[in-house]
């Protein structure tokens, strides 16, 4: 029997993936979760961080700064604007992604919520390449 389930990753203006996987784990607000085919049905919102997924020891990944997640019968559903593929993303691109968050963070009428999401992005960019 199968133990892959269908995920699909969309942006408004394309679907960014669309296949059959083993494993997948998502950076929620609740922590980096791990789903499986049969897992409990979900709603979650991204945080920033990488989508990892997994299919006969294979792996790709994606940087989100944001977006839901849908789990329901073994179907996973990822609305974001913000899906780039690890595997595309150059050392400019991420250099010029921090440094574009870090200087929003230095603005006068950001949010405290806005400079931890931001916070987090940086944290989450030093380490992806």
């Amino acid at each position: 029997m199968s133990e892959n389930f269908a995920i699909e990753i969309v942006s408004p203006n394309k679907s960014v993936l669309k296949e059959d996987t083993e494993e997948v784990t998502i950076p929620s607000f609740e922590g980096e979760m791990g789903i499986l085919k049969d897992h409990i049905s979900l709603i979650t919102f991204l945080r920033p961080g990488v989508i990892t997924i997994k299919k006969d020891n294979k792996e790709k990944k994606f940087f989100v700064e944001e977006g839901t997640v849908e789990f329901s019968n073994n179907n996973l559903l990822i609305l974001t604007s913000t899906a780039k593929s690890l595997a595309e993303l150059s050392r400019d691109n991420v250099d010029d992604l921090i440094k574009n968050s870090q200087e929003k963070i230095g603005q006068k009428d950001v949010s405290d919520k806005e400079k931890y999401l931001l916070s987090h992005k940086i944290d989450v960019l030093k380490h992806v390449i």
